[in-house]
């Protein structure tokens, strides 16, 4: 058989290799265009995890904000109700102290009038009376209706926030420390003392 000897061009090796690049050409410019695109929408991410951190703070600082002022509008409407409150406790109290006055007088009145004199043979000295008498518990009844008690602390312990005292003095069976005299009779307006009682205190002999 004859042999046949194939000698290759230039021309021809160029030309295949021209045939074989465009295929490989096309492949590397998609795969940098895939690179590419991958690249890019990374980018992207970490703008858009950036912007969000910026909008989560923002949206914190504004929640700390928001609660904040939540707290000092609670805060100033408990005190503006406690001050209306007060206002409605203790509005009348200057009006109050000026009554005092009144049933005090009503009370010495009372106790001036000599109870063995009181008797039907004196009518208009009975009917005097027994008018102050009903004078001063209804006057007792209106103060205790708005809050007003009064501080009759004989025999109890002093207490410098409701007790004034006049003086001391040894007192044989009590304990020192103790009230063993009312000179003056105290009151409270809703737990709050309006007018100390004035009193004399025990002490040791």
């Amino acid at each position: 058989l004859p042999s046949f000897c194939f000698r290759t061009s230039p021309r021809l090796l160029c030309a295949a290799t021209q045939q074989k690049n465009p295929g490989q050409n096309l492949e590397e410019d998609q795969s940098q265009s895939q690179n590419e695109q991958k690249v890019e929408p990374s980018s992207a991410e970490k703008l858009l995890a950036e912007e969000k951190a910026k909008l989560e703070e923002q949206l914190k600082e504004v929640t700390e904000k928001y609660k904040r002022a939540l707290a000092d509008a609670e805060n100033v409407r408990q005190r503006s109700q406690k001050l209306v409150e007060e206002a409605k406790l203790y509005g009348i109290q200057s009006f109050c102290k000026d009554l005092l006055e009144v049933a005090d007088i009503l009370e010495k009145a009372t106790e001036s009038v000599p109870k063995e004199e009181i008797k039907d043979e004196n009518p208009h000295l009975k009917s005097l009376y027994e008018g102050l008498v009903m004078t001063e518990m209804q006057i007792q009844k209106v103060f205790k209706k708005h809050g007003l008690l009064r501080l009759n602390p004989v025999g109890a312990k002093f207490d410098p926030y409701e007790h004034e005292a006049l003086f001391h003095t040894p007192v044989e069976g009590q304990e020192p420390g103790t009230i063993a005299l009312v000179s003056k009779i105290g009151y409270k307006l809703h737990g709050r003392t309006l007018r100390p009682a004035l009193v004399g205190v025990v002490k040791d002999a």
